[in-house]
C-alpha cells in the first residue's frame, strides 16, 4: 500500500514551453437514436462549466484481481500492464478476451513498479520512489537500458513523441524519451481555478491527458497549506488539455465495480487503456476482478 508522504506543491507563475482488432465504433443498441456512437465524444465547447460523463459497459471481461494495476495499455490486440507493490512488481502481457497472461517479466523484490506506456517499439515502466525507469524490447520484454528521473514516478503515457508522466502533485511532465530529461512542466487545474493534485495512471486519447486520481474522496496534506480538498467524489478520470492544463471533463465511473469497493482503501480505480484503431476504452483497478470495455454518455 502506498502511503502519501507530505510534499510542498509549488505553485508554477508560467508553463515551460509538450494482430489487430477490427476498426469499429462502440455502439450501444440501446442508445437513443442520434446519440454520439463514438466511444470518445468530444467535449462541449462552452466557458462556464465543462461536461461530466457517465458510462455504458460495453463488455466486461477477466482479469487478475490478484494485479495491482498501476500502468494500462492496449496494443496489437493484447494489453500491457504494469503491477506494483514491493516484492510483487510485474509487467505483463494480456490476453484481452480471456485475462490469461501471455508473458511476464518480475520485476526485483526492492522495487515497487508504477506507470508504463509504449513508444517505438519500447516499453517504459517507471518506479514509484527508485527514480528509475526501466525499458524493454516490446516483443521480448528483454531489458534493454534503466534511465534516471528526479522525484517520484506515478502514471505514465505518450503523445507520439513525448513521455508524459504525472507523480502524484499537479504537476504533469513531459519527457525526453532518450533521456527522460524534463521537456515541459505543465500544471493542471480544475474549473474552478484550483490545482488537481494526485494525479495518477495516464492515457493519451484523442490528444487530451486522461488521469485517474489518486483517492479522490479524501482531503490531502500540505505542509504549507494543511488539509487540502480535491475533488471530493470516487473513481472520476480527468479529461486534461496537454496545453493549457485546464481540466475539459470529467468521467464519472462511480459503482462500476461495486464488488471491488470494500474495504481495502488501495482497492481503487486505476487503469485506463485506449484501442485507438476499435475506438475502445478500457478500465480496471488495483486487484480488480474485472475489466471493462466501456462508452461515455452525458450525464
Amino acid at each position: 500500500m502506498r502511503f502519501f508522504l507530505l510534499i510542498t506543491f509549488a505553485v508554477f507563475a508560467a508553463s515551460c514551453k509538450t494482430g489487430t482488432p477490427a476498426n469499429r465504433q462502440n455502439v450501444n443498441n440501446n442508445s437513443a437514436t442520434g446519440a454520439s456512437k463514438t466511444a470518445v465524444p468530444a467535449p462541449a465547447q462552452t466557458t462556464d462549466k465543462i461536461p461530466v460523463y457517465t458510462y455504458e459497459i460495453v463488455n466486461t471481461f477477466k482479469h487478475d484481481p490478484k494485479a495491482f494495476i498501476q500502468g494500462l495499455v492496449f496494443e496489437n490486440g493484447f494489453l500491457y500492464e504494469s503491477t506494483g507493490q514491493t516484492g510483487e512488481s510485474t509487467l505483463r502481457k494480456v490476453e484481452l478476451q480471456s485475462g490469461k497472461v501471455m508473458q511476464k517479466h518480475d520485476v526485483d523484490d526492492d522495487v515497487f513498479a508504477e506507470g508504463m506506456t509504449i513508444l517505438n517499439g519500447k516499453i517504459y515502466q517507471i518506479t514509484w520512489q527508485d527514480g528509475v525507469c526501466f525499458v524493454y524490447n516490446l516483443a521480448d520484454f528483454k531489458l534493454l537500458e534503466e534511465l534516471k528521473y528526479n522525484g517520484e514516478g506515478w502514471g505514465l503515457t505518450n503523445d507520439g513523441a513525448n513521455l508524459i508522466m504525472s507523480d502524484g502533485t499537479h504537476i504533469i511532465k513531459f519527457l525526453d524519451p532518450q533521456t527522460l530529461k524534463t521537456v515541459r512542466a505543465l500544471p493542471v487545474f480544475q474549473e474552478t481555478g484550483k490545482p488537481l493534485y494526485l494525479l495518477n495512471e495516464l492515457e493519451y486519447v484523442k490528444g487530451e491527458i486522461w488521469a485517474n486520481i489518486w483517492h479522490s474522496e479524501e482531503k490531502i496534506t500540505s505542509t504549507t497549506h494543511g488539509q487540502l480538498p480535491n475533488i471530493g467524489k470516487p473513481n472520476y478520470i480527468a479529461r486534461i488539455n496537454p496545453e493549457s492544463g485546464k481540466v475539459v471533463g470529467w468521467i464519472d465511473l462511480a459503482n462500476i465495480s461495486p464488488e471491488d469497493s470494500g474495504d481495502d482503501g488501495e482497492n481503487t480505480l486505476n487503469g485506463i487503456a485506449y484501442d485507438a484503431a476499435g475506438d475502445r476504452i478500457f478500465v480496471t483497478g488495483k486487484n480488480w476482478k474485472r475489466l471493462f470495455e466501456i462508452k461515455l454518455k452525458a450525464k
